[in-house]
């Protein structure tokens, strides 16, 4: 189960964030035990790009033999 400060992978695209399906962000707050997550997503270089609500199916746990992969935030 996912927990406050757990890194998650999210799942979907959010454009209106410039987040993409892949990107890294850090669980914040539980919400409903469980049933969603206020995740913050932040630059390699400290920049808050967003922080926002989820549904636990919009995010998944980092799993074993993952690779994070870098890219720039889309404008």
């Amino acid at each position: 189960m996912i927990q406050e400060l757990d890194n998650v992978v999210l799942t979907v695209d959010l454009p209106q964030f410039g987040l993409a399906s892949g990107d890294i962000g850090t669980v914040v707050m539980l919400h409903a035990s469980g049933k969603g997550y206020e995740v913050e997503f932040v630059t390699l270089d400290g920049e808050t790009i967003a922080v926002t609500s989820l549904l636990a199916a919009q995010v998944r746990p980092i799993l074993h033999k993952e690779i994070a992969h870098v890219r720039r935030v889309a404008a």
